[in-house]
C-alpha cells in the first residue's frame, strides 16, 4: 500500500471521494481553489498508485504533510515508516521535485521548438468553442504570475502543454474569425515564456527561436506591444549570451516600435538598451534612455499587458534594478550608488509584494555587491552577495550564475585582489554554478 493511502486511512478516509474536501481546504490555505483534479483523477493515486501531475502536488503536500516521494513509496501492510512530517507544509514542492533534470527540461524544450516550427511553417484557421478558450486564457493567466516565482521546473511541463493545446487550435481547430487575434496573443505570450524558459536554461539558440515564433504570433494579432516585447525578448537573450551589440540593437529596435504605446513595455526596451550600451562602455547612450525612461514612467497608461503583471509588466522596482545595473556595468561606484543599490535589493524584499521576483532580488543584490566593491568596501560586498550564494540549485538559473560571476571578476582587480575576504569569496563564487537546474531572471 502507498504511504499516501495509508495516511489518508489513519484520518479516517477510505474512499477517493472524501478526499477532495480536504483537497478543496489545502488548496484554500495556499490561494489555490481553482487547481481542483477530477475525480477519476483522485481514484488514480488512490487505486493505482499514479503521481499526481506536477500542478497538483504543492497542494497535496499541503494536505498531508509529508514529501511527494514519502506519500509515494510502498508500505509493507501492518508496518508505520518512520517519515518525518514537513516542518509545516508548504506550496513549495520537495526537493526532489524542483530539481527536474536539466538534460531533460532541454530534451522536451527541444521537442516543443520542432512543434513550434512545424506550427510555424503551417497554420490553420477554423473553429473552437469559447470556453475552451477561457480555459486557456486562464492557464496562461496563471503561468503568467507563477514564472517569475516558481523554480522553472515546476511549471515547465505545463507551460509546454498549453503551448501545445494552443498551436493546436489555431492549426486544426475551429477558429471563428472573431476568435482568431485572441489566440495569436495567447501564442505569443506561452511562446515568450517558453523562450525565456529557455534562456533562463542557457540555451540561447532555441531561446531566439521560440522567440521569433512569438513574434510572428504577435504580428498575426496585430499587437504592438507583444510585437514590442518580443524585440526585448531577443535583447534579454543576446545580453545574456554575451552579445552586447545584438541586444542593444534589438533593444533599440523594439523601442522604436513601442515609442507612442502607454505601457510599461516601452521603458522596458529603453531599460534593456541601457544595459547593453553599459556593457559597451558607451555611457552617454545609458545616461540618455534611462533619463527618458524615468521621464516616461509618470505619464504610464498600464496596458492589458500590464495588467497580467509577471514579466509583462515593467515595475518602478524593476526599473531601479536595472539602472543600477548599468551603473554597476559601468564598474561605477560612490555612496549615492550604493544607497540606491540598496533600495533596489529592498523593493524585490517582500515575497508577498506582487512585482516580486527572486531572480530580480539576486540581480540587485549582485549589483549592489559589484557597486560596493567599486567603492571599495569588500566586506560589505561580501554580505551582499551572501543570500545569493545560499540560493537552492533550483534558483540557479543563466542570468544569476553570470551576475554572480561579474561579482567574482571585480574581486580579481583593483585593492579587492589581495583581500583575505576577497579570495575566500572568490572561491565561493567559482563553486556556485555547479549544479543548477533552471529558475527564472529578467
Amino acid at each position: 500500500m502507498l504511504f499516501f493511502r495509508h495516511t489518508l486511512e489513519a484520518r479516517g478516509i477510505r474512499n477517493p471521494e472524501d478526499v477532495l474536501p480536504l483537497y478543496r481546504e489545502a488548496a484554500s490555505r495556499l490561494g489555490l481553489p481553482n487547481a481542483e483534479p477530477a475525480a477519476k483523477t483522485v481514484e488514480g493515486w488512490f487505486y493505482e498508485g499514479r503521481r499526481p501531475q506536477r500542478a497538483f502536488r504543492p497542494v497535496v503536500v499541503e494536505m498531508l504533510g509529508y514529501s511527494i516521494d514519502d506519500l509515494w513509496t510502498e508500505v509493507p501492510e501492518g508496518t508505520t515508516p518512520g517519515f518525518v512530517p514537513l516542518a509545516g507544509a508548504s506550496p513549495t514542492p520537495s526537493r526532489t521535485d524542483i530539481g527536474t533534470d536539466l538534460n531533460e527540461m532541454k530534451r522536451t524544450g527541444t521537442m516543443a521548438v520542432q512543434r513550434a516550427k512545424e506550427f510555424l511553417l503551417g497554420k490553420d484557421r477554423q473553429r473552437v468553442g469559447d470556453d475552451r478558450l477561457d480555459l486557456l486564457n486562464d492557464e496562461v493567466a496563471r503561468l503568467v504570475v507563477a514564472y517569475p516565482r516558481q523554480p522553472l521546473s515546476t511549471i515547465w511541463d505545463d507551460l509546454l502543454e498549453t503551448q501545445d493545446q494552443v498551436f493546436r487550435l489555431l492549426e486544426g481547430g475551429r477558429v471563428r474569425p472573431t476568435q482568431l487575434r485572441d489566440l495569436n496573443v495567447t501564442a505569443a505570450m506561452l511562446s515568450f515564456l517558453v523562450a525565456k524558459g529557455f534562456n533562463d536554461m542557457e540555451v540561447p539558440h532555441q531561446a531566439m527561436t521560440m522567440t521569433r515564433v512569438a513574434a510572428s504570433c504577435a504580428r498575426d494579432a496585430e499587437h504592438p506591444g507583444l510585437i514590442a516585447l518580443t524585440d526585448g525578448l531577443k535583447s534579454l537573450i543576446a545580453y545574456w549570451a554575451d552579445k552586447p551589440e545584438d541586444a542593444h540593437h534589438y533593444a533599440s529596435q523594439g523601442a522604436q516600435i513601442a515609442a507612442n504605446l502607454r505601457g510599461t513595455v516601452g521603458l522596458w526596451l529603453l531599460g534593456l538598451q541601457a544595459r547593453a550600451a553599459a556593457v559597451l562602455g558607451d555611457e552617454e547612450t545609458v545616461r540618455a534612455v534611462n533619463q527618458q525612461a524615468a521621464d516616461r514612467r509618470d505619464h504610464v497608461v498600464p496596458d492589458d499587458l500590464d495588467q497580467l503583471g509577471g514579466l509583462f509588466t515593467y515595475a518602478p522596482e524593476k526599473q531601479l534594478y536595472y539602472s543600477v545595473e548599468a551603473e554597476a556595468l559601468l564598474r561605477h561606484g560612490d555612496a549615492q550608488l550604493v544607497a540606491q543599490a540598496e533600495h533596489a535589493v529592498q523593493g524585490f524584499s517582500d515575497p508577498s509584494s506582487p512585482n516580486w521576483a527572486f531572480g530580480d532580488l539576486a540581480g540587485s543584490q549582485c549589483d549592489l555587491a559589484l557597486i560596493r566593491l567599486f567603492s571599495g568596501d569588500v566586506d560589505g560586498a561580501a554580505d551582499a552577495i551572501r543570500p545569493v550564494l545560499n540560493l537552492p540549485v533550483s534558483h540557479r538559473n543563466n542570468g544569476i550564475i553570470v551576475s554572480a560571476m561579474r561579482v567574482r571578476n571585480a574581486l580579481m582587480s583593483g585593492s579587492a585582489r589581495t583581500a583575505v575576504t576577497a579570495r575566500d569569496l572568490r572561491a565561493e563564487i567559482e563553486a556556485f554554478p555547479a549544479s543548477r537546474p533552471a529558475l527564472p531572471r529578467g
